[in-house]
């Protein structure tokens, strides 16, 4: 390797091959360092990819890149141990380019794209792992890698190595992450004919669905879980923070399998067979929790800045605009020949007016709020499930006699009155 770089992202996840890729289509010297043996084999992620953001970098990727399936319905699960109200919205328009979303594979996905930024001019090289920073004088100028010689340069470093980011931590960019700031999410991809898939799932060919399961998935953690359809596996996995596992002493795999044999996703899964088991930690601080993401000579971008959205689930395409913007920013740096923090702060306000910041803006206290009041899982989606039974089942009584049953479930006046607040609490958390 040259010693010295214009430009070294540490990181090829989604975040840090779209800096990677954007930086070498401008003719910009970039080194993609990557501690696994190829893109992919160390993310991890629910498994959807939101077309917009990836189009921003490359325009109609969907027609070479490797996805599974577009998405044409998004389900929704609110679950008791024998029970589901399921709300969803099917749109055939989303089965159409330029599409909405897809599920994908991440060793599949981020092998192909890490290669699209390989072929605009950087260089790629796995299977090395960045230690720490180099810092002359206050300013980042390199990384110090685990290979012999491993002391490389360039004018910015950017740190797109995932939510426990060691090199952002080591700068004292960020803190030690709280358990209630983390969520761990377990996934397993397990293998089943295509045909069966879009049968079981009311699919036409090549038709994707996801399911979102809240509630017993979870039981009553917060967190959520989900069931993705690919070509021929499904991803089924569950999330949630570290400081429900560790109040409820519960392992992570324990709580796979328990949503893996609830009896509303069982009959899902029936004869398909596991492939791959996964585990990954995801940010979940959101707003209040973002690092310092701009300094001399390094930015910050995808996970390592806690860039995810945990109430809409949305991460990967936070990750790809924040690379954009970062590597946008270090193109004007590079034509003042300039790389202060001053300089590259412009990504931080980039990021501000973005939709990524107003999103985490919007739902700044959801997290904490929903964690502090576990009513909502435990107790609320249980009431909801007995009420849609007591209201279906045909049974005789009046529909005015099932009501006032309905009525009373909910407890005395003052347990009304709580679930009024709740859910006006949660309305001022959501709008």
């Amino acid at each position: 390797m040259p010693e010295k770089f214009d430009c070294i992202v540490v990181g090829a996840g989604p975040a840090g091959t779209a800096c990677a890729y954007e930086l070498a289509k401008a003719g910009v010297n970039v080194l993609l360092l990557e501690r696994g043996e190829y893109p992919g084999s160390k993310n991890v992620m629910g498994g959807v990819l939101y077309r917009k953001m990836m189009e921003d970098i490359i325009p109609e990727f969907y027609k070479e890149a490797p996805l599974e399936r577009p998405i044409v319905e998004q389900r929704f699960m609110l679950m008791d141990k024998e029970s589901a109200v399921t709300f969803s919205y099917k749109g055939l328009e989303w089965g159409r380019e330029p599409y909405n979303n897809f599920t994908v594979l991440r060793a599949k996905f981020d092998q192909w794209f890490a290669e699209k930024a390989v072929e605009q001019g950087a260089l790629l090289v796995c299977e090395t792992v960045a230690l720490e920073c180099i810092v002359e004088k206050g300013r980042v100028v390199g990384v110090r890698t685990d290979r012999p010689d491993g002391e490389v340069y360039a004018d910015v470093v950017v740190l797109a190595d995932g939510v426990n980011s060691l090199l952002a931590k080591q700068l004292g960019f960020h803190r030690e992450w709280r358990p209630d700031e983390v969520a761990l999410a377990v996934m397993e991809i397990v293998k089943l004919d295509k045909k069966v898939i879009e049968e079981r799932f009311n699919l036409e060919p090549e038709q994707g669905c996801t399911i979102e399961l809240l509630g017993d998935a979870t039981k009553g953690i917060l967190g959520t879980g989900f069931l993705y359809t690919n070509k021929d596996t499904l991803s089924i996995g569950v999330g949630t923070l570290l400081s429900g596992l560790i109040k409820h002493k519960i392992k992570p795999y324990e709580l796979l399998e328990y949503v893996k044999n609830h009896p509303m996703i069982r009959p899902y899964l029936q004869g398909s067979e596991p492939v791959e088991y996964l585990a990954h930690l995801i940010p979940e601080g959101g707003y209040h929790s973002m690092p310092k993401v701009v300094g001399d000579g390094v930015l910050v971008v995808g996970d390592a800045a806690q860039l995810v959205n945990a109430i809409h689930r949305e991460g990967s395409n936070m990750a790809m605009t924040s690379g954009r913007l970062a590597a946008e920013t270090i193109i004007m740096a590079k034509t003042y020949n300039d790389f202060s923090e001053s300089m590259l702060d412009h990504y931080r306000l980039k990021l501000m007016e973005s939709f990524i910041v107003q999103d985490l803006k919007k739902y700044k206290d959801a997290t904490h709020h929903f964690d502090a009041f576990p009513q909502y899982f435990e107790r609320y989606i249980p009431l909801l499930n007995r009420a849609a039974s007591h209201m279906f089942t045909v049974d005789g009584a009046s529909k005015w006699e099932k009501q006032k049953k309905i009525w009373r479930d909910l407890g005395s006046v003052k347990e009304k009155l709580k679930l009024a607040r709740d859910v006006f609490k949660a309305w001022e958390v959501m709008k």
